[in-house]
């Protein structure tokens, strides 16, 4: 039995993103039941707090931000190894410094001029061939960037203002970045993952009797603006589509705050048990998106811990 899963320590991935789920990693292990038989699969990877910290044998992990995937990617082939992150992150550190604001943002304008290059295989999955440069500028952008957001326009740009401190990578704050790479490198090793920048359909076709999706979509009116617009008819169609998995399966969203309940959990979820658990964010554009929050998971009834 793979899950529940008692985790005593819960440890941070080198990528910030707004709705990380590291805080809530234990909450999600203890309230799952799942034998591992098959594939533990994520439609929506984010920084990928909880794939690292359970580290089941199989995984498909997926994200539409192909920056995401091709860092991961990078990381797991060893082309982006850390020595080479740390040896990088102390050069562009040493320059922000320096050039603060405007640096920053010649960075960002050179990452958004790069990108990624792709190309799609026959099978219809992406291939992500993100260079390692380009990834570790990623990153680079993502740790000193204004209040870790990851954040995109509409022509698939980074957009996230300068955070406003140039003296940000400092030996430590660089450390550790560095063991958290190297810490993501030691559950990728020997265990058979693959990364896909795909479209989260793409992930529910793929998962047949005995996997398990655990799907943290973004949230039905919060932040919107991650990589991909997300609409209430999008998360209304990814509930029908979950619920008709031939699997197991756990979605996170949130249930309420001080302000507010969420409706789409009625109206799209209604008839599945749920767990909850209380929760700050500590990331965010604004101090309204900064209260206490109650979030939810919604689990197949086969598959809720007793």
């Amino acid at each position: 039995m793979f899950l529940p899963l008692r985790i005593d320590r819960v440890r941070r991935p080198p990528l910030k993103c707004q709705g990380i789920k590291t805080r809530l990693v234990p909450f999600i292990a203890r309230s799952v039941e799942w034998r591992g038989d098959g594939r533990w699969i994520e439609p929506f990877l984010g920084s990928g707090a909880v794939l690292f910290n359970l580290a089941p044998e199989r995984a498909l992990a997926v994200d539409t931000n192909r920056h995401i995937i091709g860092l991961y990617r990078n990381i797991q082939s060893g082309a982006l190894g850390v020595d080479r992150i740390r040896g990088g992150l102390e050069e562009m550190g040493a320059r922000l410094e320096h050039g603060g604001r405007r640096y920053y943002e010649q960075m960002r304008a050179e990452f958004n001029r790069t990108g990624a290059r792709g190309e799609t295989r026959g099978d219809g999955t992406a291939a992500v061939r993100e260079p390692a440069e380009s990834s570790l500028l990623f990153l680079f952008l993502n740790r000193c960037c204004f209040n870790g957001l990851m954040r995109f326009n509409g022509r698939g740009e980074f957009n996230v203002p300068f955070g406003h401190k140039p003296r940000r990578f400092s030996p430590a704050f660089v450390t550790r970045i560095v063991n958290q790479v190297a810490w993501v490198l030691e559950r990728m090793r020997g265990r058979d993952w693959r990364f896909e920048a795909v479209d989260w359909r793409r992930a529910l076709e793929a998962a047949g009797r005995g996997d398990f999706v655990y799907a943290d979509p973004p949230y039905v009116g919060r932040h919107s603006g991650y990589f991909n617009r997300w609409s209430e008819t999008e998360a209304e169609l990814l509930a029908r589509r979950i619920r008709a998995l031939p699997c197991g399966f756990a979605v996170s969203m949130w249930k309420e705050n001080a302000y507010r309940r969420n409706a789409h959990i009625d109206h799209a979820w209604g008839g599945l048990p749920l767990r909850t658990a209380d929760h700050f964010y500590h990331v965010g554009s604004r101090e309204e998106l900064r209260h206490p929050m109650t979030e939810a998971l919604v689990i197949r009834s086969e598959f809720l811990a007793g």
